[in-house]
């Protein structure tokens, strides 16, 4: 199962929002935050390759991308 809560702006929709990055709602620190805590929770490391725009757009292409970082063990 693939659940973290990443909560550090209230007013970002992170269920529903496919622009996260390219509409600048979350930031190279928010996607810090992000990678720190996949790689806790999921005991993977996300290299710096994986961290490309396309994987932090939504919820979708996150757990995508945990996915295949899990399966890659």
């Amino acid at each position: 199962m693939c659940r973290f809560d990443y909560q550090a702006k209230d007013d970002v929709d992170f269920e529903n929002c496919t622009n996260l990055v390219d509409g600048k709602l979350i930031d190279s620190f928010d996607i810090i935050q992000i990678v720190m805590m996949i790689e806790e929770e999921y005991d993977v490391k996300v290299s710096a390759a994986d961290i490309i725009p396309i994987n932090f757009n939504s919820a979708e292409s996150l757990y995508k991308l945990v996915q295949k970082l899990v399966d890659e063990q």
